[in-house]
């Protein structure tokens, strides 16, 4: 009966799945809701989900791919949806917020320690040809994208940013907000690059580093543990 009376297809964070009259509600994390229901029904789920949201935890989607895991350091925290999959190494108090993606399927994923990937980011790799290493204390900017990299410690990867297959971005450097670094580019270190293709700007200065490098990396440490239990 209900089935024939409703019928809709979305992705919830809590889906809710009616299968027949006499079923029960029943709630999974992070799957595809086949059908919902309208009217009273939803008032009535709504009241089932506000009674036990303090009980239903969402997850990050982290999973094998071809037998190869992600493997975590201590203290790490991993948004609600973001995603890590196959062969990811993290150190220990990296972050990955809402909406990333560290998709180590094609090649391997090495993070070091204090690396913060924020909203919207993507991580990924060549297949067979070019992995992507990060090193300590490296902040990845809100939708950049990092693919078949070698970055060093102390890195900002400012927002909007895409660093191409076999960049090399040395230790202390700032990639610019919207910046694109072709593929094979070699960063010195202590170097700010900008622009479309990046371009050497100057080097960066004390200020910068403590200013921006660092503070950031460190903010982030610090904003991760507001959304621990």
């Amino acid at each position: 009966f209900v089935e024939s009376m409703v019928r809709y297809s979305a992705t919830s964070p809590v889906a809710i799945s009616i299968l027949s009259a006499t079923n029960f509600i029943t709630a999974g994390l992070g799957v595809t809701s086949e059908y919902t229901v309208t009217g009273i029904f939803d008032s009535f789920i709504v009241s089932i989900l506000c009674k036990f949201k303090d009980k239903l935890k969402l997850m990050a989607l982290i999973r094998d791919v071809k037998g190869k895991s992600p493997v975590f350091g201590q203290n790490c925290w991993l948004a609600e949806n973001a995603t890590v999959v196959g062969e990811v190494t993290m150190g220990d108090e990296c972050s990955v917020w809402f909406n990333a993606v560290v998709r180590g399927d094609v090649h391997f994923i090495k993070l070091g320690n204090r690396v913060n990937v924020q909203d919207g980011a993507v991580i990924h790799c060549t297949y067979q040809k070019s992995p992507t290493s990060i090193g300590n204390q490296v902040s990845i900017g809100h939708n950049a994208i990092v693919h078949g990299c070698e970055i060093h410690d102390n890195v900002l990867i400012g927002m909007g940013a895409i660093v191409m297959d076999d960049c090399i971005i040395e230790e202390g450097s700032i990639i610019g907000a919207g910046a694109v670094v072709t593929q094979g580019t070699h960063v010195r270190a202590g170097s700010l690059y900008a622009g479309v293709p990046a371009k050497f700007i100057k080097p960066v200065s004390n200020d910068l580093r403590s200013g921006e490098i660092e503070r950031i990396a460190a903010n982030y440490t610090k904003y991760a543990e507001w959304f621990k239990d």
